[in-house]
């Protein structure tokens, strides 16, 4: 099997170093397991992880009317270029350490112009994982916002002990809240203000550590003063001294301990697809986020794994929980979905080479491509992406593509095994020869492929890292796609295709495919005619296409629509409409909504953000 065909190109001295090597089926286990390991590495999500660093600069002015905080805190703070009192927002890929530390100086540089009564700014960054992967909606007919959400507090205490969870927001019900309602007749006559009941409560309402005290071999934590817990303690400060005698709050207010004045209402109810459909209940809804680059599946199966564990200590049989949102489960979905889509790409691709070339062709094919795809998905670790649909579309759209390197290697290694003169050579010098003679125009259509593909990787803005994963992952599909065809192609070939040299003397037998090609190409090539009619053809085509577009018969877009299972509406009241008022509004709108046939459930957030 030593060949004597010594290859002068790429192609064929790559394909001489891997024929006969028995590494080569090492190279091919290795890179599938290194494609396993980065599926099962890789986290998955739903979109590609962008970085856009954004900032909230938040200015309090109390007291001040909303058009004292414009003219003095906003006007002044948008007059400095790129900063804002709401958003902030720095150019696509910057880093965002280093946008929050300008954003910072700058602001630092000009605290001269902060006018006074208006507080320092409160900056907070802002990202895309800020976006919650997962919502829990806690409800129940019998008890209020203000149990709910003290239950709902436990269970975020408790989600928060979950890896990977980064931030989460309790969003309805009421806190608790000791109310002081001030009677001016009796501070009139302890002669007192509120300012100095405000002062008083100020200083009392806190605690703080003085020091330490070691006694009998041991060391004490000394700690003065307490926060004030309930309305026995709340009415029990003394805000004055009358007449020798302590006058305390309970003497001059009416103190009531429950829940805070609602500012905001959160309702939820079940609808028919559901299959119990229900009357609105008070809810609150936990909904949490995830760190950055964290597995969104991962998150969201370790929250709910969790939720099932502690579901009899923290939450009581009167609650329920509903799952309202879970990004993470239409994660899986979509990229199961995907891998099942590109596993019967190149199940299809494999058949139709079985149909064009034959059975043992398609074999040789059918290696490859998974060898491909593998190494592709272990540069994907490298570049730092998640499992996506950006990325999943990039691995599919290179299906069609990669595989036309080892078609081309593995038909011209078919061609030369059933040419007469190859009768009676060693086969793996037919191989060789066969590999070397098309390496060349290999390389130069896979360069162009990539250099055809490669500068979308360089487009700018938000849709340029967005669509990052399709130039890079096809490029490097296309290379890998290269060395596969050079070096482990060969190596199958020789083995699965052994008796093609047995149907040499036989090539001017033509089959059904080759027939059916001549008969069509004869005349575009030997008469004018009908030359000019395919041109014509082909051309009036490819403008019936185009003008499906300015016609709107079909439409044009970047993406395909999102086919999400949730909906939001939103209702813009009159200004200066009353929080009842917009409730009432809501809850007529959701009680039509109940009655969609399709609805499982639904959320109503009124005065608050949805999550």
């Amino acid at each position: 099997m030593n060949p004597t065909f010594h290859p002068r190109g790429l192609a064929g001295r790559l394909a001489a170093m891997f024929l006969n090597s028995k590494l080569t089926p090492l190279v091919i286990l290795v890179s599938l397991l290194l494609g396993l390991g980065a599926t099962l590495v890789l986290p998955r999500e739903e979109e590609p992880q962008i970085i856009v660093p954004m900032a909230d600069v938040l200015v309090a002015m109390p007291g001040a009317s909303a058009e004292d905080v414009e003219q003095r805190v906003t006007w002044p703070a948008e007059k400095r270029p790129g900063e804002s009192l709401i958003i902030v927002r720095f150019l696509v890929g910057t880093d965002p350490e280093d946008a929050l530390i300008r954003l910072y100086t700058k602001m630092y540089a000009n605290f001269d112009k902060i006018p006074p009564g208006a507080s320092q700014p409160l900056i907070k960054s802002r990202s895309i994982d800020d976006v919650p992967i997962l919502t829990l909606t806690l409800s129940s007919a019998s008890l209020h916002g203000q149990d709910l959400r003290a239950v709902a507090a436990q269970l975020d205490e408790q989600i928060k002990q979950v890896p990977d969870v980064s931030e989460t927001t309790l969003i309805g019900g009421q806190r608790r809240q000791v109310r002081i309602d001030l009677e001016p007749s009796r501070l009139g006559a302890f002669g007192l203000s509120p300012t100095q009941v405000m002062a008083a409560l100020q200083s009392q309402n806190i605690a703080s550590h003085s020091g330490r005290l070691d006694l009998s071999n041991r060391s004490v934590l000394v700690r003065t003063g307490s926060f004030l817990r309930d309305r026995e303690a709340v009415g029990s400060v003394v805000v004055a001294v009358h007449q020798g005698r302590p006058v305390r709050l309970r003497e001059v207010a009416t103190l009531t301990d429950g829940p805070e004045e609602p500012s905001s209402y959160v309702f939820f109810g079940r609808g028919p697809a559901s299959g119990a459909p229900s009357e609105e209940e008070e809810a609150v809804t936990l909904a949490i986020a995830k760190r950055p680059g964290a597995n969104a599946i991962a998150v969201s199966h370790a929250v709910l794994e969790k939720l099932e564990a502690i579901r009899g200590r923290y939450i009581p049989s009167e609650a329920t929980v509903t799952v309202t949102r879970d990004y993470g489960e239409t994660a899986a979905e979509r990229s199961n979905e995907l891998l099942l889509h590109m596993g019967i790409a190149v199940v299809s691709v494999s058949l139709l080479i079985w149909w064009a070339l034959g059975k043992r062709e398609s074999l040789v094919v059918a290696i490859a491509i998974p060898v491909t795809l593998a190494l592709t998905l272990a540069t994907f670790v490298l570049y730092d992406f998640t499992l996506n649909r950006v990325t999943f579309f990039a691995l599919i759209f290179s299906i069609g593509i990669l595989v036309d390197d080892a078609i081309v290697v593995v038909e011209n290694v078919v061609r030369h095994l059933r040419l007469p003169e190859s009768e009676g050579r060693p086969r793996a010098e037919v191989v060789l020869e066969a590999v070397d003679e098309v390496g060349n125009p290999t390389i130069l259509a896979t360069l162009t492929v990539v250099a055809a593909i490669l500068p979308m990787a360089f487009v700018s803005g938000l849709m340029g890292p967005y669509m990052l994963p399709i130039p890079l992952g096809a490029s490097a599909a296309m290379l890998f796609s290269m060395l596969v065809a050079f070096t482990i192609v060969p190596w199958a070939a020789l083995r699965l295709l052994a008796d093609e040299g047995d149907q040499a003397g036989h090539h001017e037998q033509e089959d059904f495919l080759t027939r059916l090609y001549r008969r069509f190409m004869d005349p575009l090539i030997h008469h004018a005619g009908w030359r000019w009619f395919f041109l014509l053809g082909t051309t009036l085509l490819l403008l019936g296409a185009l003008a499906l577009v300015p016609v709107k018969a079909v439409q044009f877009k970047m993406l395909p629509f999102d086919n999400k299972s949730e909906l939001q509406v939103l209702l813009d009241m009159p200004e200066g409409s009353t929080l009842e008022d917009t409730a009432g509004v809501v809850r007529e709108l959701s009680r039509r909504i109940a009655e969609v046939p399709e609805v499982t459930h639904y959320q109503a957030y009124i005065g608050t953000a949805s999550p």
